[in-house]
C-alpha cells in the first residue's frame, strides 16, 4: 500500500501539485498544514462504515492516536480551536493521508496517498461557494489535461428524503447510503443483495430505492430536477424539497460546465449535509463496467449469470484482506467533496463542555486524489517522452577545462533564474560533457573556449529531441552553435522560444 517514486515520476507529480496549488491561490485560498496524526477520538464517529479503514496508533503513554484519514476532519478541528479563523475563509491543504484499504497500486489506490483539499467556510448566499468549488475543480482538471471528465452531483437532503419516502428506517439511512454509493462499481443486483441480506432492509423498500437511484439527469440536470419536482410524494418530504431547491440554484450558476445529476451518488461519509459531488474520467470505472446501466434495477425475471472464471492474483492476501485483480479495477473518482455544515460545530460543542452553547460553521470542500491523477497522467507522459528534469542550460568547456570560468558562469545563470548544471570535473572532455547534458535532454549547451573568452564571447547550441518508435532521439543537425557576447547570454536565453514555453510549465 506504499511505494517509492523515482525522479521522472516525481517530476510529473510535482507538475500536478504545482498546477493544483496555483489554481488554489488563483481562487483566493490560503495554505494550511495540520498534523499527520490526531487523537483517535477526534476522528471517531465521522466516517460511518469507513471508520474501519482508520490506521490506529498507540503512543508510549497509552494514549490512543490515529493517522489522519482525510484533511476535512483535521480542518474542522482546527477551525473549532481557532474560532473559525475569520467569519469566512478559503483554506487549502496538500499532504498525505492514510487508509487501511485494499490497495490497487497501478490505479493510484494505496494506503498512503496524497490529497489536495480546498475548503470554504462561513455564511454565504446559498450555493455560491458550492458553485465556486465546482468551478475550481473543473479548472484544475482542465489545466492538468486529464482528458474528458464529468462532475457527478447529488444532494444529501434529496437522498435522505427519498430514503424516508421509500420507507428506510432512520437508523439504517447512513448504512443504506453507503451501499448505494457502490453503484459506480457494482451492479444493482449486488447492491440490493447487500442492502437486504447484509443490512436487513426489506426487499420491497430496496426496490423503491432502485426506481430512484437509476435516474440520471441530462441538459445540466434540469430534466431530472423537473421530474423530482413533479413527484408529489417526494416533494411532500421537507428534506427532499430543500435539496431540490438548492440544486436548482446550483445548476443556474453552473450552466457552462459538464455536470451530471446522478441520484446514485451517495458519498458514504457521515459528515456531509448538503451538496455532494465527484469527478470521474474514462479511467474511473472498472474495465468493461457499464456505468450507465449500473444503477438500473434488474429485469423482472433475471437469468442466473454464468460463473466468472477466477483471475490469477499477484499475491496471497492476509486473513483480513480481500484479493483484488488489478486488471478488473478502475482508477475511481479523481476528486470528490461536498457540504458539511455541522462538523465544526461538533468539535466546538465538545470544547465548550456539557450544557454550554457553541456555534457551528457552514463549510464546503473539495478533495483531489493526486495519486489517482498521477495514475492517469504518468502513462501519457511516458508515451509523449516528457523530460524528467527542468535543467535548461548545461555549461561546458573546450580544451583546458576552465573550471573557474564555468563555475562563475553557472552561478551567474542560476542567479538570473535559469536552471543550470555542469560536469563536476576539472578537465572533462567535451564529448563527455555533451553526453551528460544529452542524458537529461538539456536544451541549451553553453560552450566556453579560451580564445572566445578573451574576446568576451561564448557559444550557445540549442539541442532538440523527438520520439522515434516510442523512444526519445536527439535531432542531429549541422549547426555548430551561435557565438554571442557573454554579457548578452542571459537575455538571449530568456528571449528564446524554449524558455518562454518552459516558463509556462510545458516541459515537453
Amino acid at each position: 500500500g506504499t511505494r517509492d517514486y523515482g525522479p521522472g515520476e516525481m517530476f510529473c507529480r510535482e507538475h500536478i501539485e504545482r498546477t493544483v496549488k496555483e489554481c488554489f491561490t488563483m481562487y483566493g485560498g490560503s495554505c494550511l498544514d495540520t498534523p499527520v496524526f490526531e487523537r483517535k477520538d477526534i476522528l471517531a464517529g465521522k466516517y460511518g462504515e469507513d471508520a474501519k479503514l482508520i490506521f490506529d496508533l498507540m503512543d508510549q503513554g497509552g494514549e490512543q492516536l490515529a493517522l489522519r484519514y482525510d484533511h476535512t476532519v483535521p480542518l474542522a478541528r482546527y477551525l473549532a480551536m481557532n474560532g473559525g479563523v475569520t467569519p469566512s475563509s478559503k483554506l487549502w491543504q496538500v499532504g498525505k493521508v492514510y487508509r487501511r484499504d485494499n490497495p490497487v497500486m497501478s490505479k493510484g489506490r494505496m494506503r498512503e496517498f496524497s490529497q489536495a483539499d480546498f475548503d470554504i467556510s462561513g455564511v454565504w448566499d446559498p450555493m455560491i461557494p458550492d458553485a465556486e468549488l465546482i468551478s475550481l475543480l473543473c479548472t484544475i482538471l482542465t489545466k492538468l489535461e486529464i482528458g474528458d471528465f464529468t462532475v457527478k452531483l447529488n444532494h444529501r437532503k434529496i437522498l435522505d428524503g427519498l430514503f424516508e419516502v421509500c420507507g428506510v428506517p432512520s437508523d439504517k439511512i447512513r448504512t443504506i447510503s453507503s451501499a448505494v454509493d457502490k453503484l459506480d462499481k457494482m451492479s444493482w443486483v449486488d447492491v440490493k443483495k447487500e442492502m437486504t441480506n447484509e443490512k436487513g432492509l426489506d426487499p420491497t423498500v430496496a426496490d423503491k430505492i432502485g426506481e430512484y437511484v437509476k435516474l440520471k439527469g441530462t441538459s445540466c440536470g434540469l430534466d431530472l430536477l423537473e421530474k423530482l419536482e413533479a413527484d408529489a410524494t417526494l416533494m411532500a418530504n421537507a428534506n427532499a424539497t430543500q435539496g431540490v431547491a438548492e440544486m436548482r440554484i446550483l445548476f443556474g450558476l453552473l450552466k457552462a460546465y459538464k455536470l451530471s445529476f446522478d441520484l446514485s451518488l451517495a458519498r458514504g461519509l457521515d459528515y456531509y449535509t448538503g451538496l455532494i459531488y465527484e469527478a470521474v474520467t474514462e479511467a474511473s470505472a472498472p474495465p468493461g463496467f457499464n456505468a450507465a446501466n449500473a444503477s438500473a434495477p434488474p429485469p423482472a425475471a433475471p437469468t442466473t449469470p454464468a460463473p466468472t472464471p477466477k483471475s490469477k492474483k499477484s499475491k496471497t492476501p492476509k486473513d483480513d484482506e480481500e484479493e483484488i485483480d488489478e486488471n478488473s479495477v478502475g482508477v475511481g473518482s479523481v476528486a470528490a467533496g461536498g457540504r458539511y455544515d455541522n462538523l465544526v460545530g461538533m468539535f466546538a460543542a465538545a470544547a465548550a463542555g456539557e450544557g454550554k452553547k457553541s456555534s457551528g460553521l457552514p463549510c464546503v470542500g473539495v478533495s483531489i486524489g493526486l495519486d489517482r491523477v498521477f495514475a492517469i497522467l504518468w502513462p501519457k507522459w511516458v508515451e509523449q517522452g516528457m523530460r524528467s528534469k527542468e535543467t535548461m542550460v548545461y555549461v561546458m568547456a573546450a580544451g583546458d577545462g576552465l573550471l573557474q570560468e564555468r563555475l562563475e558562469l553557472v552561478q551567474e545563470l542560476r542567479a538570473a533564474g535559469l536552471k543550470t548544471d555542469f560536469l563536476a570535473k576539472n578537465k572533462p572532455k567535451l564529448p563527455t560533457q555533451f553526453a551528460a547534458g544529452e542524458r537529461d535532454e538539456v536544451p541549451f549547451a553553453v560552450i566556453l573556449g579560451g580564445d572566445e573568452l578573451k574576446e568576451g564571447l561564448v557559444t550557445v547550441k540549442e539541442q532538440k529531441w523527438e520520439l522515434v518508435d516510442g523512444k526519445k532521439a536527439k535531432i542531429e543537425t549541422a549547426d555548430k552553435g551561435t557565438k554571442l557576447p557573454r554579457s548578452e547570454l542571459v537575455t538571449w536565453l530568456q528571449n528564446s522560444q524554449t524558455f518562454k514555453e518552459w516558463s509556462t510549465g510545458r516541459l515537453v
